[in-house]
């Protein structure tokens, strides 16, 4: 039988260093299976090897369905703000998630993400230069990773910049974990209203994006269109599409800094970057919850009995520095290969837009230090963002 560590913690757990695990993980080396405890004071399994995360990303008796009761609530008031949406492609399951997906698939392909490789550089060059004409110094964060995936998304989705920074707006106040549910419901409801008011407004005026493609498919399979599901979507593309970028931007740029001879063999190799962002990926981990879910029937796993209606939690940050699948784990390897992370999900719900974030960093990376080879932190103290849902920082102050 498989030892359970019964210490009751909340989750998320938060990290209280910028480059390792948090002391939480530090004894939990010999147990697979833990109990923690979610917003709404109910208790979830949780689980942090690589492999035991892997297999239940895969498993058949777990559901993604954020309205079934059982569900870990992650963030207070963050299970009721669903409500307010039609459902979202990450609470699907079988055939009505792979129904959902698969058209999506073809707009965020390698080929395509590759194609409109050329228009990605023109907005970092863009933003790389707004930056530069401002002085010889500036903050990363505003002036580049919070510009460049929006403008990026934006683009891709067909989102007017009134409905983008409307839903900016928005979004940065419903990720605030510390947000109370009153209000966290309030700012779901006003989200809600931004994106049926973006759909109705693609509905007249059409281009060459995704939702304008996603407008016309329903309109020629099911004679109308959908405007809470086409909400929905564009509500996920944009949080998915920009979140964990913004922060993975600014990571990686203060690790290239920080790792001055990797980042010269990068420059002289720049074929070397895609690697090299796959390792910040894993190494970041910026999503802690690598997987939520509920259980739909009983089953045994890890030594212990899920019951039907059981919350399951998994932390990517942990599972993607298991010492059994990763040498030297808690090192930033930047030639790390193979490299399994689970970062980006596994399975039927791995991240639609990973070959997007895989191209926009490097993109990054690669064209901001070919711009500025001196640039350079302007201070030690950084201000790590622990109390998010995501990780990262709230500002880099750079110069050059």
């Amino acid at each position: 039988m498989t030892a359970i560590d019964e210490r009751c913690t909340h989750f998320p757990i938060g990290r209280d260093a910028p480059y390792s695990l948090p002391a939480f993980y530090a004894g939990l080396c010999s147990t697979r299976a833990s109990r923690v405890r979610m917003s709404d004071g109910r208790d979830a399994w949780f689980f942090h090897r690589h492999s035991d995360v892997q297999q239940l990303m895969l498993h058949p008796s777990l559901s993604s369905d954020r309205s079934d009761p059982g569900f870990p609530a992650i963030s207070a008031g963050g299970k009721n703000a669903f409500e307010h949406f039609a459902p979202f492609l990450i609470s699907m399951d079988g055939s009505e998630h792979l129904r959902n997906r698969k058209p999506l698939i073809q707009h965020f392909s390698m080929k395509r993400m590759r194609e409109f490789r050329p228009r990605i550089e023109v907005i970092v060059d863009d933003a790389i230069a707004e930056m530069v004409a401002s002085g010889i110094s500036g903050d990363i964060v505003t002036a580049i990773s919070t510009k460049i995936p929006r403008r990026v998304i934006a683009e891709i989705m067909g989102v007017t910049p009134d409905h983008l920074s409307r839903f900016y707006e928005l979004a940065g106040r419903f990720l605030d974990r510390s947000l109370l549910a009153d209000d966290r419901d309030d700012l779901a409801r006003a989200m809600r209203e931004n994106m049926d008011a973006l759909v109705e407004h693609k509905r007249v005026h059409r281009g060459d994006d995704v939702l304008s493609h996603e407008i016309a498919r329903h309109e020629h399979e099911f004679g109308h269109v959908d405007v809470p599901a086409l909400a929905s979507l564009s509500q996920l593309m944009l949080l998915a599409g920009h979140e964990s970028t913004s922060e993975m931007i600014t990571l990686g740029i203060l690790a290239l800094l920080t790792h001055p001879d990797e980042r010269a063999t990068l420059m002289a190799h720049p074929e070397r970057f895609p690697t090299a962002v796959t390792e910040l990926i894993r190494f970041f981990s910026v999503v802690e919850i690598g997987m939520a879910r509920v259980a739909t029937v009983d089953f045994d796993f890890a030594g212990v009995t899920v019951k039907a209606g059981d919350g399951l939690v998994a932390s990517n940050i942990a599972a993607n520095r298991d010492a059994a699948v990763f040498d030297r784990p808690n090192e930033l390897i930047l030639d790390r290969n193979p490299n399994p992370h689970l970062a980006q999900g596994f399975g039927a719900h791995h991240c639609i837009g990973m070959n997007l974030a895989q191209v926009e960093l490097g993109v990054v990376y690669e064209r901001i230090f070919r711009a500025l080879p001196t640039l350079r932190a302007s201070t030690d103290d950084l201000p790590f963002k622990y109390d998010g849902l995501i990780f990262g920082l709230s500002s880099l102050p750079v110069t050059w």
